[in-house]
């Protein structure tokens, strides 16, 4: 059996930043300039005087003055320096940011950078954790607490060697002058922060899929290639062209509408699960929940797909359009939605299905579309594949958006769901009840369950509905005697 002690190699996920690495070092390197760069002075941190220390408003007005920024994006990039491990914060050093304040950095050592790429082994940050754990006596970080365990159970063979490398490198550093032993400490804390973050930590160095090919060898492009790209190029040029502020305003109206549900723009209501490890989000916005948010409620109003896709909005359109007596073009198009995605065994039954209950003449749900679709759709029926419906269930999509979709929207169905949908309060967790959140994870459903659980309850619910054959009923009630 292999033991794996180290993580992969990382070089061919270095290789294509590492031109964006060099601008970085040089651009650090610069900072550090005595006449020119950022000007830095010995501060006290505890007891200890530690030499070289920046401020963080120096840095990031030093980084702004020299770039010809503003002082927002000169914060950015101040951040992605210290997230890259460039530079390190003296207190704070779980968070990975520039603060635009007096808070304390300092230049992390060359050895330590990432275009170095030595990989950091399992071994080695093992050692480090034994080494914090004998000068702390025990009171490690939670995160670095779990990881110790981890790490004491997978490298249970040489933990005795790790160990004891750990307690000769925390005698060694007893030797040093103490500003030299606290520097050395907070660089190699500085390093495995970026290295190892902690939970819920954003990794700028994680790794990323490999890429198949070389960015850094040119490419010689054949007599063929050349051949295709220039029919391709034709091509583009013959196609009609849209106006950019055309496309533009349409863009600005998209963001407009969607920009407070964008998880990305806008707050997670009552709090983000990936981040706080609270499952509210989700309980509150199950696909058919009975009283569902205000923003999913809102959501329906955006466009007619909206709708159909969230099968809560659905439904709740069904009841509308049961009171309006008109449900056979949803019936329709829902239909016609199963047999795309349905399986191709039933394919020819859910199409004769299909036509017997909405296209026949004297049908009992027959929906009004035009001659010519309705003919092409009943000639395709002959060969039914999963597309024959596309054209007489675009025309219905197109029926509801442009006439029943708004009298929904302006009905008392939705008014009386606006009124009822809940508004969640956020969630302000402290970082102890996020650690705790995380330590009580409790496991998942699996998404493929829930949906034999509703396809369940779905078939239940449509034989309790069907109609009662009185003769079949009979006749098994004839043979049971």
């Amino acid at each position: 059996m292999t033991i794996r002690t180290a993580r992969p190699n990382r070089v061919q996920e270095f290789r294509p930043r590492m031109h964006c690495l060099k601008k970085l070092e040089a651009f650090v390197v610069e900072m550090q300039d005595p006449k020119n760069g950022v000007k830095g002075s010995d501060q006290k941190l505890n007891v200890t005087t530690i030499p070289h220390v920046l401020a963080g408003n120096a840095i990031i007005a030093w980084i702004a003055n020299k770039m010809k920024t503003t002082t927002e994006e000169a914060n950015v990039f101040g951040t992605m320096l210290v997230a890259y491990g460039y530079i390190y914060p003296l207190e704070n050093h779980r968070k990975l940011v520039m603060c635009n304040d007096a808070s304390l950095y300092r230049f992390q050592a060359p050895y330590f950078w990432p275009s170095q790429k030595w990989v950091p082994q399992d071994s080695d940050y093992a050692i480090y954790l034994a080494k914090r754990n004998i000068r702390k006596k025990g009171m490690l970080e939670p995160y670095e607490e779990a990881h110790y365990n981890h790490l004491h159970e997978w490298l249970n063979h040489k933990w005795d060697f790790i160990v004891m490398q750990a307690a000769e490198q925390y005698k060694a550093g007893r030797d040093r002058m103490k500003p030299d032993r606290v520097v050395f400490d907070c660089q190699e804390r500085a390093f495995w922060i970026v290295n190892r973050p902690p939970r819920r930590t954003h990794s700028a160095l994680e790794c990323v899929p490999e890429r198949l090919l070389d960015p850094n060898v040119e490419e010689k492009i054949s007599f063929d290639q050349h051949r295709r790209m220039h029919i391709f190029y034709q091509q583009a040029i013959m196609r009609s062209k849209v106006k950019s502020s055309v496309s533009i305003g349409a863009l600005v109206k998209y963001i407009t509408t969607y920009k407070n549900h964008d998880p990305f723009l806008a707050p997670c209501l009552p709090s983000n699960p990936w981040q706080t490890d609270n499952d509210s989000y989700w309980t509150l916005n199950m696909r058919r929940v009975e009283v569902p948010t205000k923003m999913r409620v809102e959501r329906w109003s955006f466009s007619l797909f909206e709708l159909l896709t969230d099968l809560r909005g659905r439904d709740d359109f069904k009841v509308f359009l049961k009171k309006e007596f008109s449900g056979e073009n949803l019936a329709f198009w829902e239909a016609a939605e199963e047999l795309k995605w349905g399986t191709a065994s039933s394919m020819s039954a859910k199409a004769e299905t299909i036509f017997k209950t909405f296209l026949a003449p004297g049908a009992p749900r027959w929906i009004n579309i035009d001659g010519r679709t309705m003919g092409l759709t009943v000639k395709g029926l002959e060969h039914p594949h999963r597309y024959v419906l596309e054209a007489a269930q675009t025309h219905v999509f197109m029926l509801m958006k442009k006439d029943t979709f708004f009298r929904y929207l302006k009905s008392p169905t939705y008014k009386d769901i606006q009124k009822k949908a809940q508004n969640p309060e956020a969630h302000n967790f402290s970082p102890a009840q996020l650690e705790q959140n995380a330590c009580n994870r409790s496991p998942g459903i699996d998404p493929i369950i829930l949906w034999q659980q509703e396809e369940e309850e779905k078939a239940k619910a449509a034989a309790a509905s069907a109609p009662v054959d009185v003769k079949a009923m009979m006749s098994k009630i004839d043979r049971k005697k």
